[in-house]
C-alpha cells in the first residue's frame, strides 16, 4: 500500500468515526455501559479480522491500549455531559499533542508546514463549533480534553508499531475497556431495540471496522498525518446530526468547514509534490 491509499483509508475512518457522537446520544444506557459493550463487540470484530500471533504484547502495544481505553471511555462520558461539538473540537486538539511528542517518541520532526496546518486547522474548528462551545458544561469539556490526550497517545504508540501489529493495541484496549466497565452492566442494559441496534452499529462499524482500517493505514503515514486527516470527522459529524437529529449548521460552521477542507487539501497536495520531487532527485 502507498501513502495515498493510506490517506484514503484514514479519511474513510474519519467518516465512520463521525457517526459516534449522535449515536451515543440516541442510546439511553449509562455512558460506561455503552463504552464497555461497544468495546466488547469491537474486540470480537477485530479478532475475526486479525487475530494476534501470540499473547505476549510489547510495551508499545500495552501503552497504546492504555491510551485507547482512556480515549473511548472518556469520549462516551463527555458526549453524555456536553454537546457533541464540544467533544469533537476539544478532542481534535490532538494534533498539537502529537506534533509535540512525535519527535520525542518517533523522531518524526514536524515541519513548518505541519505547524501552519495545525494552527489553521484549529482556527477552522473554532469557527465550526464556536456557538456550541458552552463552557458552563465544564466537566464534559474536561473529559473531552482527557479523551483528546488518549487519542494522541493511541496514535503515537500505534505508529511506534508501524513495523509490527498496531491492531493489537486496539484489541487489547477494547478488552481493557470491557473489563473496566463491567461492574456497570448489571441494571444498566435495557431491552430497548434502538439501544441494541445502536450499540451493535457502534461496536461493529464505528469502532471495530474503523480501527481495522486505521491500523492498516497508520503503517504508511506519519503520526501527524494520522491525527490530521481524520479531521473529516468533525466535518461530517454535524451532517449526520442534521439528517438524524435535525440539528442545523451555522454560518460559522460552514466557513470553518471550508477552511479545514482547504488546508488539509493544500497540505496533502504540497506533501505529495515534495515526495515526487524527492523521488525524481534520487
Amino acid at each position: 500500500m502507498n501513502r495515498n491509499k493510506a490517506i484514503i483509508l484514514v479519511l474513510l475512518t474519519g467518516i465512520i468515526w463521525s457517526t459516534g457522537g449522535f449515536m451515543v446520544k440516541l442510546i439511553s444506557w449509562p455512558p460506561l455501559v455503552i463504552s464497555g459493550i461497544r468495546s466488547g463487540i469491537a474486540m470480537l470484530v477485530i479478532l475475526l479480522f486479525n487475530r494476534p500471533e501470540n499473547i505476549k504484547f510489547s510495551k508499545n502495544t500495552i501503552l497504546g491500549a492504555f491510551f485507547y481505553a482512556i480515549m473511548v471511555i472518556f469520549f462516551v462520558i463527555a458526549n453524555k455531559l456536553t454537546s457533541a461539538g464540544n467533544v469533537i473540537l476539544i478532542q481534535y486538539a490532538a494534533p498539537f499533542y502529537v506534533a509535540v511528542f512525535s519527535f520525542i517518541f518517533l523522531k518524526e520532526r514536524p515541519t513548518n508546514l505541519d505547524w501552519i496546518t495545525i494552527i489553521i486547522l484549529l482556527v477552522g474548528l473554532s469557527l465550526f463549533f464556536f456557538e456550541d462551545l458552552l463552557f458552563d458544561k465544564l466537566l464534559g469539556n474536561i473529559f473531552g480534553i482527557i479523551s483528546g490526550f488518549g487519542f494522541a497517545g493511541t496514535i503515537l504508540f500505534m505508529r511506534k508499531q508501524k513495523d509490527g501489529r498496531p491492531i493489537d493495541s486496539i484489541l487489547l484496549g477494547n478488552l481493557i475497556t470491557f473489563i473496566i466497565c463491567s461492574p456497570f452492566y448489571v441494571g444498566g442494559i435495557t431491552n430497548e431495540p434502538i439501544a441494541w441496534v445502536g450499540i451493535l452499529y457502534l461496536g461493529i462499524f464505528q469502532l471495530g471496522l474503523s480501527y481495522c482500517l486505521y491500523s492498516i493505514a497508520i503503517k504508511y503515514i506519519s503520526a501527524l498525518d494520522a491525527s490530521i486527516y481524520p479531521v473529516i470527522e468533525p466535518l461530517s459529524s454535524p451532517l449526520f446530526a442534521f439528517f438524524i437529529l435535525g440539528e442545523t449548521m451555522t454560518n460559522n460552521a460552514i466557513i470553518g468547514g471550508v477552511i479545514i477542507l482547504l488546508i488539509v487539501t493544500v497540505r496533502g497536495f504540497i506533501q505529495n509534490k515534495n515526495l515526487k520531487d524527492q523521488f525524481h532527485d534520487t
